[in-house]
C-alpha cells in the first residue's frame, strides 16, 4: 500500500521534487509514494482524483498553500484541515445564502479521516472557487462559516477520499491573510519551504 501526495501545482512541492530527485511530470509513481498535480481548483482536482484515485493507497496527502482568516496564526505556519466545507455551494436567497444542506441536495462539509497523527493545529477550512478579496464577502465568511482557512481545492480531495473510504490528511502552510488584495504582504515563499520541509520529513518517516 502506498500514499498518493496530491497538490494543485507543482511549485508547491518544488523543494520535495529536489529532494527526492523525481521526474517531471504530473503523475509520478515511486516505490513508497505517488505524486497527484491536479491543476488548480475544485474541477480540476476532482478529475485528476478520478483518474488517479484507487485502493492501492492507503493514504492521501493533501499538500498546499492556504489564506487564513486568524490574524494570530503566523505565515508560514502549518494546519491540519481536519474539516473542509464547499462554502460557495447553494443558492442565494436576497442577502442570504442556502447551502446544498438546507436545500435537501447533499452535503458540503467533509472531515478528514486518518489512522496518522501528525503534531500540526487542527483547524476548519473552507473550499471556494473565487479567492476572497472583498471585506463583505470576507465578513460573510467569518460569520457563516467561522473558518480558519481557504484554498481551492481542500473539500474536492476529502470527498473523493470519503467517497472511496480511503485516508486522507490535508496539510496547508499559510501564505497570506485573508483580505483585499495585497500581494506585497504575501509569504509564499516562506509557505512553500516550510511546508516542503514538513512533507521529507513525513515522507522519509513513512519510508
Amino acid at each position: 500500500m502506498k500514499t498518493l501526495v496530491v497538490a494543485a501545482t507543482k511549485a508547491e512541492l518544488t523543494f520535495l521534487y529536489q529532494h527526492f530527485n523525481l521526474q517531471e511530470g504530473d503523475f509520478i509513481e515511486e516505490r513508497n509514494f505517488d505524486i497527484l498535480i491536479t491543476g488548480v481548483g475544485m474541477v480540476a482536482t476532482a478529475y485528476a482524483l478520478g483518474k488517479h484515485l484507487s485502493y492501492k493507497y492507503n493514504l492521501v496527502l493533501n499538500l498546499g498553500i492556504a489564506g487564513c482568516f486568524d490574524r494570530q496564526m503566523e505565515l508560514g505556519s502549518l494546519v491540519n484541515i481536519t474539516h473542509d466545507t464547499f462554502a460557495e455551494l447553494g443558492a442565494e436567497d436576497g442577502e442570504n445564502f442556502l447551502p446544498i444542506t438546507d436545500l435537501g441536495f447533499g452535503e458540503n462539509t467533509f472531515t478528514s479521516e486518518s489512522r496518522v497523527e501528525v503534531n500540526l493545529p487542527k483547524v476548519y477550512g473552507v473550499t471556494v472557487n473565487r479567492v476572497s478579496g472583498n471585506e463583505k464577502n470576507i465578513r460573510n465568511l467569518l460569520e457563516r462559516l467561522n473558518p480558519k482557512t481557504e484554498s481551492m481545492e481542500g473539500a474536492a480531495v476529502l470527498f473523493a477520499c470519503q467517497q472511496e473510504k480511503i485516508d486522507c490528511l490535508q496539510i496547508r502552510s499559510i501564505s497570506n491573510y485573508v483580505e483585499p488584495r495585497n500581494k506585497d504582504k504575501w509569504k509564499i515563499g516562506l509557505a512553500i519551504k516550510n511546508l516542503n520541509d514538513w512533507a521529507i520529513a513525513f515522507l522519509s518517516d513513512m519510508n
